[in-house]
C-alpha cells in the first residue's frame, strides 16, 4: 500500500466517536424510513450496515453524510451538529460514496478523480504536485491508472465504480462512506474493493462505513456490524459477537446455519436447503 496520507482533523481530543446519529427520525416527505435511531460510529473502525431491502441502510447512511436532514434528532461529527457545519470542512473530514453517481458528460477519468481534491482547495492554495501524487495514488490503487484518459461514459459499470471509489479516496478523509460499493462489479474485484477498504482501515487508521447486501462479506470485513430491520437497530457489534443462525432469522427472515469461514474464521452463513426450507414451511403452517 503505497499510503495516502490522512489529514488529523480531530481538534477536540475527545474520547467519544467522531461520528454519531442522535434519536433521529428519518423520512422522505411524509414517508417515515426509521423512527429515534440511535447509532454511533466506532473510531478507526469498519463499519458495516446491513440488514434487508427498505429497512434503512442507505437512509441512515445518507443522513451521517449530510446529504438527508433528519426531520427529528441530530447527526454530530466532531461534536457539532453537521448540519450546521460548513460543506468544505464536512467534505475535508468525511468523504462519501453514493449509491448511484452521474459523471458530467465528456470528463475523463483522470479529471473526475481529480474532483476529489476540491475540498483542499481555496483562494491561497490552487492545485499542487501534492494533488497529482494523490490523484495518482488514487488511481493505482483502485486499478484504473490506465483509463486515465478515457471518458467516463465509455466505461463498464464496474470500471465507472472503481473510478468513483478512487475519487472518494482522493478526497482523502479521514472517515470514508460508501453506500453499496460493490455494486456492478465481479465477485474479484468486489473482493479486490473490500481488500482495499480493509487495508484503509488496518494501515492507515481510516474509519470507513459502509452498506452491504452480502452478509457474508460483512462478516468477513467489517470490525464492528449494525444490522437493521425496519428501522431499528435489532443487533450491533463485533461480527463474532453477535452473527447467529437466529439473528439471521431475525433480520432476514432466513434459516440457515452459522459456522466458522475456514479462511478467516469468521462467521459464515450457510442457507438452509430449498427442500429443507420448504419441508419447515409445510409444518407449520399445518
Amino acid at each position: 500500500m503505497s499510503g495516502l496520507g490522512v489529514p488529523d482533523t480531530n481538534d477536540t481530543r475527545s474520547t467519544v466517536n467522531r461520528l454519531r446519529a442522535d434519536d433521529v427520525t428519518l423520512a422522505y416527505d411524509r414517508r417515515v424510513i426509521a423512527e429515534r435511531l440511535s447509532v454511533e460510529i466506532p473510531d478507526h473502525s469498519f463499519t458495516v450496515i446491513v440488514g434487508p431491502n427498505a429497512c434503512g441502510k442507505s437512509t441512515l447512511l445518507r443522513a451521517l453524510s449530510r446529504m438527508l436532514r433528519p426531520s427529528q434528532g441530530r447527526v454530530l461529527l466532531d461534536g457539532q451538529a453537521i448540519q450546521t457545519m460548513p460543506a468544505k470542512k464536512v467534505a475535508r473530514t468525511l468523504g462519501l460514496l453514493p449509491q448511484s453517481s452521474i459523471a458530467p458528460d465528456g470528463i475523463t477519468v483522470g479529471d473526475l478523480v481529480g474532483r476529489g481534491r476540491y475540498p483542499h482547495q481555496g483562494i491561497l492554495r490552487q492545485w499542487s504536485g501534492e494533488d497529482e501524487r494523490v490523484v495518482r495514488e488514487s488511481m493505482a490503487q483502485t486499478g484504473v491508472a490506465e483509463l486515465a484518459d478515457r471518458y467516463v461514459d465509455e466505461l463498464s459499470g464496474g470500471q465507472r465504480q472503481r473510478v468513483w471509489i478512487a475519487m472518494a479516496l482522493a478526497q482523502q478523509t479521514p472517515l470514508l462512506l460508501l453506500d453499496e460499493p460493490t455494486t456492478y462489479l465481479d465477485i474479484q474485484h468486489q473482493i479486490d474493493v473490500l481488500d482495499l477498504c480493509a487495508e484503509l482501515h488496518e494501515e492507515q487508521g481510516r474509519t470507513l462505513v459502509a452498506v452491504l447486501h452480502d452478509l457474508n462479506h460483512a462478516a468477513r470485513y467489517a470490525t464492528h456490524l449494525i444490522a437493521l430491520r425496519g428501522g431499528r437497530v435489532v443487533a450491533e457489534g463485533p461480527p463474532k459477537d453477535i452473527v447467529t443462525a437466529e439473528l439471521v432469522e431475525e433480520v432476514f427472515g432466513l434459516r440457515c446455519q452459522v459456522v466458522d469461514d475456514p479462511e478467516t474464521g469468521t462467521p459464515l452463513v450457510v442457507p438452509a436447503a430449498r427442500r429443507a426450507r420448504t419441508r419447515v414451511t409445510a409444518r407449520e403452517a399445518s
